[in-house]
């Protein structure tokens, strides 16, 4: 496993993050206790959760089974960076109104609550904005997660789904305060989703911000199962987006094949390959899928396979404004 620093801090996390939205939903807790395990064990120290993965009425589950799996012991809890998220409904009757998604200061304090409640922890070392609200000011949010962190109940401050103009909003604001702010995004973007380079890597880049990718997969696209599963499987909505990249994905199929390698790790690769990334999210349900997933830091892409990867996979042009103006 490979290291680096997140953002401008001075934290190391792997350049694999561990993606925990299907323990409890596809993957069982036993099965999870074993992933989480398996990827201690091979390095990966950077744990990504949300208050409201398990979903719905479930919401709470996974941060759950991550604390069963922290009160084991054995240096579990101390080995981990571990990251989660605020900001969706927790279906909890005891916030009244206050039951729905945003980042009012009241329902960040109770919610982080919440989630070292469950978690079986004092402390979480990367506390994120699941994403952006806009009615809430950046003097409220600020001064509550000051607080949390003089508190020593969180370390750092992330973002996700944040635009471009978001990330400056907030460390504009931040600044003001002397506080340092955000120290991460965590986005969208793969292959097939390039909307990323245009403002977001850039700001990041300006910034000082660590880039954490989530769908690196594209949903499953760059899997490798996308071309061959059965229709009759498949939600209408999964095949629209299949039959759209079609040729895309019969091109990067060949290409992965002349490389040797597994699709879904060739997708992971091009994204290490990129400064501007942390680390991308990966979110096995089975012990098998992550062991297969750890080969991805080991395959550096030489430039003609960059070259026919964009080729294949054009982005947006560049950063903003060049990629569209002159």
């Amino acid at each position: 496993m490979e290291y680096t620093y997140l953002g401008r801090t001075g934290m190391k996390v792997s350049t694999l993050c561990l993606g925990t939205m299907n323990f409890g939903v596809d993957t069982e807790e036993k099965e999870a206790f074993r992933i989480m395990d398996a990827a201690l064990d091979a390095g990966i120290t950077f744990f990504d959760t949300a208050n409201i993965y398990g979903w719905g009425e479930n919401s709470g589950l996974t941060e759950t089974i991550i604390g069963k799996w922290f009160a084991q012991g054995g240096g579990r809890r101390e080995k981990v960076v571990l990251a989660t998220k605020v900001h969706g409904q927790m279906h909890d009757a005891s916030d009244g109104p206050n039951d729905e998604r945003g980042l009012s200061l009241y329902k960040i304090r109770r919610h982080l609550e919440g989630s070292l409640r469950r978690l079986q922890t004092d402390h979480i070392e990367l506390y994120q904005m699941h994403h952006i609200d806009r009615r809430t000011s950046w003097e409220e949010l600020w001064s509550g997660f000051e607080a949390m962190v003089n508190q020593g109940k969180v370390d750092y401050i992330g973002s996700s789904n944040f635009a471009g103009w978001h990330l400056a909003k907030a460390q504009a604001a931040a600044e003001k305060r002397n506080f340092l702010g955000l120290v991460s995004e965590q986005h969208l973007y793969n292959l097939v989703n390039r909307n990323a380079e245009l403002e977001v890597l850039p700001a990041a880049r300006d910034y000082g911000l660590g880039v954490v990718v989530w769908s690196p997969l594209a949903g499953g696209l760059l899997g490798g199962s996308a071309l061959k599963a059965d229709k009759g499987k498949r939600t209408s909505h999964a095949q629209e987006k299949i039959e759209r990249h079609r040729q895309q994905l019969e091109q990067y199929a060949k290409l992965c094949d002349e490389l040797g390698e597994s699709q879904a790790n060739v997708a992971l690769a091009w994204l290490l390959a990129n400064p501007a990334i942390t680390a991308p999210i990966i979110g096995p349900r089975t012990i098998e899928q992550l062991e297969n997933t750890l080969r991805a830091v080991e395959i550096k892409l030489d430039q003609a396979t960059l070259d026919e990867l964009d080729r294949i996979f054009p982005g947006p042009g560049g950063a903003a404004p060049e990629a569209y103006a002159w």
